[in-house]
């Protein structure tokens, strides 16, 4: 499983529902260049398409695949991208709370809703992260083309081109929304789900880090979402 986390965090805020997942699953949860202390240009200084292409060159130089893609929040949007851009590296797609229905929120915004980090020790070791089955890769693969300012993540959110070519294709797709979500309301999840064809829709409690604040929920979530979504070509 290749797990991308929401812009404004990085798989350290998210070691605790990691090791449920690692429960089941090796996982991967790539430091991607641009998000919150990670060295490169700043997020909103890179498009959708280099995050995504920065994955697919992970996925490629880890000879990863195919792989369960997961992306929470805006991490979504680079999942769509990817399985869009990469489909052979990828079995099957969950895109929890995501953007890329619509106008996506301001950043900034969506890293100031992720929970409470006061609870989270500022220094930590990789290793004691996560179970030995989990991998944390930092920034494994570098992209050496510069990035261009044009284009921010922050301009339009429309994924339709994307999410109408996965629909069409093979590929087992599930979204997992919280009720109480004020960034990712019921409406950009329909629009998000009309372009995909309508897929099933999991719904749960919670708001929009509910992955983060409630860990053993968002492990419990997963598992049967990914109990009724066999990879593809296991239908």
């Amino acid at each position: 499983m290749v797990f991308v986390p929401g812009g404004g965090s990085t798989p350290l805020t998210y070691r605790h529902a990691l090791e449920r997942l690692a429960r089941r699953f090796r996982v991967y949860a790539p430091l991607i260049p641009g998000f919150a202390g990670v060295a490169g240009r700043p997020l909103d200084r890179r498009t959708l398409r280099d995050c995504s292409a920065w994955l697919g060159r992970f996925l490629g130089a880890a000879d990863l695949g195919p792989v369960t893609l997961v992306g929470h929040s805006f991490g979504g949007a680079i999942a769509i991208q990817t399985a869009d851009a990469d489909p052979d590296r990828v079995a099957r797609l969950v895109l929890v709370n995501s953007v890329g229905g619509g106008p996506w929120p301001e950043i900034r915004s969506a890293g100031s809703q992720v929970g409470d980090r006061k609870s989270l020790p500022l220094r930590m070791r990789a290793t004691t992260v996560l179970p030995r089955h989990t991998a944390t890769i930092c920034n494994s693969v570098r992209d050496p083309r510069p990035i261009r300012p044009s284009a921010p993540l922050t301009s339009g959110g429309y994924l339709v081109p994307e999410l109408n070519r996965i629909a069409a294709r093979p590929l087992p797709v599930s979204l997992v929304w919280s009720r109480g979500d004020r960034l990712i309301t019921r409406a950009r999840l329909e629009a998000l789900r009309d372009s995909l064809g309508r897929p099933p829709v999991f719904t749960v409690a919670g708001g929009h880090d509910w992955p983060i604040t409630a860990p053993d929920y968002f492990g419990n979530a997963m598992r049967t979402v990914l109990d009724w979504l066999p990879p593809r070509g296991e239908q």
